[in-house]
């Protein structure tokens, strides 16, 4: 089944670096899962009130620059939050990120600078990064719907 962006998830990369959009845009053509995009460029407000929610761990967001997207996986029209959707469009970002030769770091897998150079399905990245995590005795920060130019 084919993919395509709305134009809502159009107007969400309005100011996001080309790269990422292009890579993006082909990987709804190549996902098994329907996504679109609910986050591009941020504003300094949308950052400090999404940091002091909790929501974001960070000022020094990948959103401020335009270096980052969050795509939202859906599941039969439905919005979907589960890993696994993730994982799937995680694979199809990789697979565009190849194509278009653009690094991209998931936020299922932080510890993987660039999902181009992971050779596995990106399920096992996730997992890596977990048990990594777990190893070190530190809590796993899982931000699925989250990928990135890395600085």
């Amino acid at each position: 089944m084919s993919f395509k962006l709305s134009q809502r998830s159009l107007d969400k990369l309005e100011g996001v670096d080309e790269r990422l959009v292009e890579t993006v845009k082909r990987a709804i053509e190549i996902t098994t899962v329907d996504f679109g995009v609910i986050q591009g460029l941020r504003t300094l407000e949308e950052q400090k009130e999404l940091v002091a929610k909790g929501a974001s761990q960070t000022m020094k967001s990948r959103h401020l620059e335009g270096m980052a997207v969050d795509l939202m996986g859906y599941l039969s029209g439905r919005a979907c939050w589960e890993i696994t959707i993730y994982d799937d469009i995680a694979d199809a970002m990789r697979l565009a990120a190849l194509e278009t030769n653009t690094p991209i770091r998931w936020g299922g897998c932080w510890i993987v600078d660039d999902i181009r150079d992971w050779k596995q399905p990106m399920a096992d990245a996730y997992n890596y990064y977990v048990d990594t995590r777990r190893q070190q005795g530190r809590r796993p920060f899982i931000d699925g719907p989250h990928f990135e130019i890395p600085a």
